[in-house]
């Protein structure tokens, strides 16, 4: 039994454009909250690096930031658990610790041309089969197949086992330990391009395809495990890191989508939609992800999902590419302004079109423009982008699963978007069910860092936190939403093959 004297667990939340620290008491309540926003790097048209120190440096910060606002002392921390932006890239020297370059973020398009190359080669069906992935640039394997191309000698050091590869938190997990452990758990690893998902291990084949030596690769450990305790310096005393996942994979768990044929959409920089689908590994046969809903006590639990890259992110775009609105949130009034979207159509295809399309090519576009057309008019078709692409997603899982989701649950920043949620529904024709607790991502990694803690003692104890704020029901009626759909479809069809 957790010793009542540890309160709380911390949850390190590493985001694209943020590093967050989250605490969470028993009842699963939120005690507090730091965040600080880090450096993006655009090198070049269709790059995006972080630096990996701004990344370590802006999570301990606001790691050690939450513990003093709040006034809470370490002893009273239970367990750390990490959740993360997936698939960005790192490689560091095993000896110092040091970079070696630049983190490439997942939304990197770099090796969009390396990708076609696996397609034309005839590897798409190897690497679908035995990851659960497609060839995209979006995955970490040809990113770090990329960084040991760019000098020969790295790829020397590689084979000579002085560089070590990690994903987010198998960075964090590094630093957190004073470089004692190269860790990561089975979600993180499930979006490499490097892993066999049957097999639960690193895939020598691919590892040969990638010329990627395993010296450089991590040890792979349930979501909840234990992956050391952090260097005493950090926060006075030690502190047991008990829980790992990839951001969206702790989104689904923080919503408790334990059963099969449970979902949830997580409206963030992008938008990321998962399915549970148990013990069924499901090939898609309609361009989405098969990849670890999570692993428990070596038992493995899979899922299916649809990666929208542009979510949130276009609202950001409004703010700070367009300059119509001063803050996020005020997108909401803009777009509720205008009765209705004015026939404008905004299709964000600013990286590429993600699931179930995956067309690196296609290219942003708003079409149905007119002399009537208005910012707000553009606000609006913005927001019902978000709800159109995440359609497009759950219809082909429908499909994918043989069966219908009863409801949607979400998360994220924009889910408190009452226009947005609402439209959502209509769109849909479910309902959305929306958590009083936004914070679904950082609450699964909490819960998963607390079960191996002790602090929670199993599944059945975490049932009862998640509560309801809101279900939105539909509204417009589906022959409504149908014409509207064929106009969106349309729309899509326009941005697609746009880049050679």
């Amino acid at each position: 039994m957790m010793a009542e004297t540890k309160t709380h667990i911390l949850v390190l939340d590493q985001g694209t454009t943020s590093s967050r620290a989250v605490l969470f008491d028993r009842q699963g309540n939120l005690r507090g909250v730091a965040q600080e926003e880090f450096r993006q790097i655009f090198p070049r048209q269709g790059w995006v690096e972080h630096d990996p120190l701004d990344i370590w440096n802006s999570q301990l910060a606001c790691a050690r930031r939450v513990l003093t606002e709040c006034a809470l002392s370490p002893a009273k921390v239970a367990a750390i658990g990490i959740t993360n932006q997936r698939e960005t890239t790192l490689v560091w020297e095993r000896a110092s610790g040091k970079p070696v370059g630049n983190a490439i973020v997942w939304q990197d398009r770099r090796t969009a041309k390396r990708c076609t190359e696996l397609v034309d080669e005839g590897f798409r069906e190897t690497l679908q089969a035995r990851t659960g992935l497609l060839p995209d640039p979006y995955f970490s394997g040809t990113k770090l197949e990329w960084i040991l191309n760019q000098d020969h000698d790295l790829r020397k050091r590689a084979f000579n086992g002085e560089l070590l590869f990690g994903t987010v938190d198998t960075w964090l997990i590094w630093k957190l330990t004073g470089g004692q452990h190269h860790l990561t758990d089975a979600t993180n690893a499930s979006r490499t391009l490097l892993f066999n998902i049957h097999e639960q291990d690193w895939d020598p084949d691919l590892l040969d395809l990638f010329e990627i030596p395993r010296c450089m690769l991590s040890k792979v450990l349930d979501s909840s495990a234990d992956f050391g305790l952090t260097s005493a310096d950090l926060f006075g005393l030690p502190i047991p890191i008990s829980g790992v996942a990839g951001d969206q994979q702790a989104a689904l768990f923080g919503q408790l989508c334990l059963e099969p044929g449970m979902a949830k959409n997580t409206y963030g920089t992008g938008c990321f939609m998962i399915m549970n689908t148990g013990e069924r590994a499901i090939q898609s046969t309609q361009n989405l992800l098969t990849t670890l809903a999570w692993r428990l006590n070596g038992k493995v639990t899979y899922a299916l999902e649809g990666s929208i890259f542009m979510g949130g992110a276009v609202v950001q775009w409004l703010r700070d590419g367009l300059g119509i609105i001063p803050d996020a949130p005020s997108v909401e009034a803009l777009a509720a302004s205008v009765n209705d979207h004015g026939g404008v159509y905004f299709v964000p295809a600013f990286t590429g079109l993600g699931a179930p399309h995956w067309d690196p090519t296609a290219t942003g576009t708003i079409i149905g423009l007119s002399r009537g057309s208005t910012a707000a008019h553009v606000a609006r078709a913005a927001l019902e982008s978000i709800a159109f692409q995440s359609y497009d997603v759950l219809k082909a899982m429908e499909t994918d699963a043989g069966f219908e989701l009863k409801e949607l649950r979400v998360d994220g920043g924009a889910a408190a978007n009452n226009l947005l949620m609402q439209f959502q529904a209509d769109v849909l024709q479910r309902p959305v069910n929306r958590p009083l607790n936004l914070e679904s991502t950082a609450l699964g990694a909490g819960f998963l860092a607390g079960l191996q803690a002790g602090f929670w003692p199993d599944l059945n104890s975490l049932r009862d936190i998640r509560k309801t704020d809101t279900i939105l029901r539909p509204r417009s009626g589906s022959e409504r939403m149908a014409d509207r759909l064929h106009e969106w479809n349309a729309a899509v069809a326009r941005t697609k093959h746009w880049q050679s």
